[in-house]
């Protein structure tokens, strides 16, 4: 056939199909020529490959395709991407043996794609740079989530300067997702239970380069109008919606992974949204093996990991007895064969108290095999939260790890900063374990790195000047404002970045907080400053919303107007833009609220460097020669005044003291060493192969182990009877004799009908490994032993206490069981 006859024109137009559907384009550029030869305008207003092609007529895509030059490039961008999908990867070669097949990732929002509009923030940027380091490394994940008919608002500024918020519906012809349908054709469709009239969930899938990601939506015709609009909006609503979203996201989102024949062995919850997933995995082990809750809770939770990204108790989701009893009762006692009180139990710091509200977080810890937080910081943090299911403990051992939240580099690095690194580091840098980058991209010269960095600030400055026309004209702006717009912002000047969510606790206003210092920053003629500003407040923050009409009114000052700039509705386009440009990335959260923090990650990779509160990520990356830090432990007014000296100080003349050449050798020292140090630890790569060695293979293990029905009912009843002895257990009189520059303990421990391999006897002091005591001989006409351990006696006796702990080799202790008893 020839080139432009209607078969061959089909199958070109499947070739831009498959090309433009997976969402491996929103990190891979390579067809980004191709799009905008297809439809410039469109492309360069939307970075939609899958929208171009829905929207272009057919005639312009066979008129297209009969050009050989035009259908060789897609043939060989079709090409390639199959050789890249279908290349080895880390998790093939280093993992091979390791017993994971499937990991589950339940989040409520994702942020792969501006195509794909289903994220508000952090949570959903954490998630879809997760899905596509699983892609890039290979690790086995799905995802599930929900699609929703309302993405997070689109936001306007008016001429007021005052935040207005817009609610575009999501055109499902429009994103980048199709039906799954069955082996027979017919679209999947799964049941969500609820007392009454059953609630369906239609079922959709992404693509993000080799991972699958399933979406549910509820706006399926059979359903009611009010139960249509269960997915309607991304946060939207009341408790009674949340609530309802989270039955979706966990329990139709198993069932959907059941329905596929999807056997996942670990199920990651990405936050307490997720919580339902586990609970409804305990119920499809009961229906498979014929077992109790209890028991199935027992095996499955073995294969679960709970993340919090929460720092505050106060954030995570809870639900009223009487929410749960109408939405959650039936569910319990027809299918979980268990009176609802028994699941609320597992959700209560307090299981014994009725009238406490279910906490989703505590429910997800008590039906997981392994907790984290995302940063160190922040499990310090949240040792503290979650020291209430673990009475009696000490902070230091409350099972809550953590895994540093990072960031999918080549999702955010700019074509520059692609360049530069794969001169220095290779094209598949980021697809390995990375450990060999440092020394490479250290050996860049300073002239490369300020040439790429002159480059990146120019490329911003005319970004900004174009949106901001844009922008003003959309808020009715006219006159001398709109006419300055082209000529805002300086490309040779010191650039400053400050985008995120305007909350409270993230202090986005804190620059202002001496507006007129400020003033003098920005106006200094001989060391110029100037600083871009974006970000959206919550609907119902008045707080936030108040904060940005501070900056708006600000940037319209006469006397900052051309260096100060504040960018409407803050998005993945934008926030790429941003971090690929700007110098200095501004972060001051109020510690200890910001759980981790991946925004000022992402200009690493671009030379960019951080001025941050030592909180979330910062607290554990910051070193002298890689940015600066602002020390907490002050008020408000003490850190504004701390970040104007740091910027006036250290920050501004640093970056303006020049060699003969020009260059600013300090400043680019500076810059080196954040690129190459920071970039690989602070990356998605870097953070999934944490989750596959600490997490995934463990628990795949251990569920391996749990599964077998005998072992399953082995460990139930190891813990029913430890739980039910444990009150009898009790120490006897403790001795203490130095000599020998050592304390020699012995305690007699009574240990009634459990069995003395069930515990362990330790001797505790603060700071300190626990020491195991050493069992001797048994007590006479009682059931104990008695236990002896020698310490150093560098510190007193007085402050060691003998302690007795559950002990299985095959269990999450304190995790599963915190029982612990101390001697007096």
């Amino acid at each position: 056939m020839s080139p432009g006859s209607d078969d061959v024109a089909s199958d070109g137009i499947e070739i831009l199909r498959a090309l433009a559907f997976n969402l491996r384009s929103s990190w891979n550029h390579k067809a980004d020529a191709l799009w905008e030869e297809i439809d410039a305008e469109l492309w360069r207003a939307t970075d939609n490959a899958w929208l171009v092609m829905q929207s272009v007529p057919r005639t312009r895509l066979r008129e297209l395709w009969a050009s050989s030059a035009f259908r060789e490039r897609a043939e060989a961008l079709h090409e390639a991407r199959r050789r890249a999908l279908s290349a080895s990867t880390w998790f093939a070669d280093r993992c091979a043996g390791c017993g994971l097949e499937t990991v589950a990732f339940f989040s409520m929002e994702y942020a792969v794609s501006e195509a794909l509009p289903i994220y508000s923030g952090g949570l959903g940027n954490v998630a879809g740079d997760y899905l596509k380091a699983a892609s890039d490394l290979g690790v086995p994940i799905v995802g599930v989530g929900l699609l929703y008919q309302q993405g997070y608002f689109r936001q306007v500024i008016d001429a007021s300067g005052a935040q207005r918020e817009f609610q575009p519906f999501n055109d499902v012809s429009q994103l980048p997702i199709e039906p799954v349908r069955d082996a027979s054709g017919a679209w999947v469709r799964v049941k969500l239970p609820r007392a009454g009239a059953p609630v369906w969930l239609r079922a959709w899938q992404a693509q993000v380069g080799r991972v699958p990601l399933y979406l549910l939506d509820s706006n399926d015709p059979v359903n009611v109008p009010a139960d249509r609009g269960i997915t309607a909006e991304l946060y939207g609503g009341g408790l009674e919606t949340r609530l309802l979203q989270e039955m979706a996201l966990g329990i139709g989102g198993w069932r959907l992974l059941r329905a596929l024949g999807i056997a996942a062995q670990v199920c990651h919850l990405n936050e307490g949204h997720a919580t339902l997933a586990a609970v409804e995995r305990a119920r499809s082990f009961m229906q498979d093996r014929g077992c109790s809750f209890a028991d199935a809770v027992a095996t499955t939770r073995a294969g679960n990991v709970f993340t919090t990204h929460t720092p505050v108790e106060a954030g995570f989701d809870r639900f009223s007895p009487e929410l749960l009893e109408a939405y959650l009762g039936s569910y319990a006692r027809q299918e979980l064969q268990v009176p609802l009180d028994a699941l609320l139990a597992l959700g209560r710091a307090n299981p014994r108290d009725s009238r406490e509200w279910l906490n989703m977080a505590w429910l997800a810890t008590r039906l997981s095999g392994a907790v984290n937080a995302v940063s160190a910081r922040h499990g310090q943090v949240s040792r503290r939260i979650f020291q209430v299911l673990f009475p009696r403990w000490p902070e230091a051992e409350v099972p809550v790890g953590h895994v540093t939240n990072g960031v999918h580099v080549p999702s955010w690095d700019s074509a520059e900063a692609d360049a530069l690194w794969t001169r220095a580091c290779g094209s598949d840098r980021w697809e390995g374990t990375m450990e060999e980058l440092e020394p490479k991209l250290l050996a860049a010269s300073d002239e490369d790195l300020w040439t790429f960095r002159a480059a990146a600030r120019e490329k911003l400055v005319e970004f900004v000047r174009d949106r901001l026309g844009r922008q003003l004209s959309a808020s009715g702006i006219t006159g001398d404002r709109l006419a300055a717009a082209p000529h805002v912002l300086d490309p040779d000047a010191l650039t400053l970045g400050l985008a995120r969510r305007f909350t409270d606790y993230k202090r986005p206003a804190l620059l202002l907080r001496d507006a007129e210092r400020f003033v003098r920053l920005l106006r200094n003629p001989a060391r110029r400053v100037q600083v871009i500003v974006a970000g959206k407040a919550h609907p119902r923050d008045e707080e936030g919303k108040r904060s940005i009409q501070e900056w708006v009114r600000f940037v319209r000052r006469d006397d900052v107007r051309t260096s100060a700039v504040f960018l409407a509705d803050y998005d993945l386009r934008l926030a790429e833009r941003l971090v690929q440009g700007v110098d200095v990335w501004i972060n001051t959260p109020r510690p200890p609220w910001e759980a981790c923090g991946t925004s000022g990650m992402k200009v690493l990779v671009n030379g960019g460097v951080n001025v941050s509160t030592r909180d979330g990520w910062w607290a554990e990356a910051y070193r002298p020669d890689v940015g600066w830090v602002l020390e907490d432990g002050r008020d408000d007014a003490g850190d504004a005044t701390e970040l104007y000296e740091v910027l006036e100080r250290e920050v501004v003349p640093s970056f303006y003291e020049r060699d003969p050449q020009g260059i600013p050798r300090k400043w680019v020292s500076r810059m080196r060493a954040s690129m190459a140090t920071l970039t690989p630890t602070y990356s998605a790569n870097r953070a999934l192969r944490d989750y596959a060695r600490e997490y995934y293979i463990p628990l795949a293990a251990s569920l391996t182990k749990r599964i077998d029905p005998t072992e399953a009912r082995r460990i139930s009843e190891w813990l029913a009877h430890v739980k039910q002895h444990w009150p009898s257990l009790r120490f006897g009189d403790t001795r203490v004799a130095t000599e020998r520059g050592e304390h020699r303990f012995e305690v007699s421990v009574y240990l009634d009908e459990i069995d003395p391999d069930a515990v362990r006897v330790e001797l505790y002091a603060d700071g300190l490994e626990p020491t195991t005591m050493r069992r001797e001989a048994p007590l006479v006409g009682a059931r104990g032993f008695l236990y002896v351990a020698s310490v150093s006696d560098s510190r007193p006796a007085s402050d060691f206490t003998p302690r007795l702990v559950p002990h299985h080799s095959d269990l999450a202790l304190p995790l599963e069981l915190p029982a612990i008893l101390w001697a007096h």
